[in-house]
């Protein structure tokens, strides 16, 4: 099974489907710092290209002869950190993926996106796009934690198959999921030397202290450390910030399951938000598996479909 990945990003989504089992053929973003890190960790092709001009893209990737399109079209104007205005601009590149599907129609597509898709204009145009061009459609909202990764992080996913049927993954998505929420210590142990340590609240109405004992928060583009006036709160799990810290750029792309040895390049600042708009490599190697094992199912009943057409029963009546 061979893929492409569109809206790479640094990578997140390509190293989880290619751990999964399945070829990353080629590569598309147009953010040059992602691209850079992209090209640093990866030795399949990456290619600088404006997702948006179609006729350009769908060129481009029909040369690759992807089974498999996946991709996380850019969800700011989406998301709850943003303005949550769906016709800013960049909501569009949802709807440019789903015309790139309906000109190349790929055997499977996967797209990725936050929660709030859902109640989007947008998705529902793309939905149309995809039920006019064949696919059947799974679609759900997956926590993080539940799939091999500890932060606490919902996602919106999408996987589509021509001529396929509506939620023909969903059983497999739901009982391969965890029965308790992954925490910083089930994945790492005591190895970043720590109990406790600080996360930048968006207000601070909210806590900013969190336990390697519970899932980290969601890993956002920015890490600011903690300012000096900073007042336990209510729902801090200590009673004295001796010793706390910010997690490091390092830690914080672990926690969002890039192996250590993964490299990423420009300023801090850059890293940061690279790290924060990245799908966690687990979270995509788990959705690649469950799609890989329900195909393996699938064939394995088409093999035996096929066989007891070549080799009918017979039936020997006794008298």
């Amino acid at each position: 099974m061979k893929a492409v990945d569109l809206f790479c990003g640094c990578g997140g989504l390509s190293l989880g489907f290619l751990k999964a089992g399945i070829e990353i053929v080629g590569a598309f973003d147009n953010w040059s710092s992602a691209l850079d890190v992209y090209s640093y960790n990866f030795n399949h092709k990456v290619y600088n290209l404006d997702l948006s001009n179609i006729e350009q893209a769908v060129i481009a990737i029909k040369a690759l002869s992807p089974d498999m399109i996946i991709g996380g079209p850019p969800c700011q104007d989406f998301s709850s950190a943003g303005k949550r205005d769906e016709n800013n601009g960049r909501g569009d590149l949802t709807v440019d993926f789903a015309k790139i599907i309906e000109k190349i129609r790929p055997t499977w597509f996967v797209m990725e996106n936050v929660e709030r898709i859902l109640v989007t204009q947008k998705l529902k145009d793309a939905i149309s796009i995809y039920k006019s061009a064949g696919y059947g459609l799974t679609y759900t909202v997956l926590d993080a934690s539940l799939c091999g990764v500890p932060q606490k992080r919902k996602r919106f996913v999408m996987i589509g198959k021509i001529n396929g049927i509506d939620n023909q993954y969903i059983n497999e998505l739901e009982i391969s999921k965890s029965k308790k929420p992954m925490t910083v210590a089930d994945y790492f142990g005591s190895s970043l030397g720590i109990e406790y340590y600080y996360r930048h609240p968006r207000s601070y109405a909210r806590r900013g202290i969190f336990s390697i004992y519970e899932p980290s928060p969601t890993i956002r583009g920015v890490n600011r450390p903690m300012p000096n006036g900073y007042t336990i709160h209510a729902n801090d799990p200590v009673t004295s910030l001796n010793g706390i810290r910010p997690l490091t750029t390092i830690e914080r792309s672990m926690i969002q399951t890039f192996p250590s040895d993964f490299i990423f390049l420009g300023s801090t600042s850059v890293q940061e938000q690279l790290i924060g708009n990245a799908v966690p490599v687990n979270l995509a190697r788990f959705i690649a598996a469950a799609i890989l094992r329900v195909e393996k199912i699938n064939d394995t009943r088409d093999l035996s479909i096929s066989h007891r057409k070549k080799h009918p029963q017979i039936v020997f009546e006794g008298n």
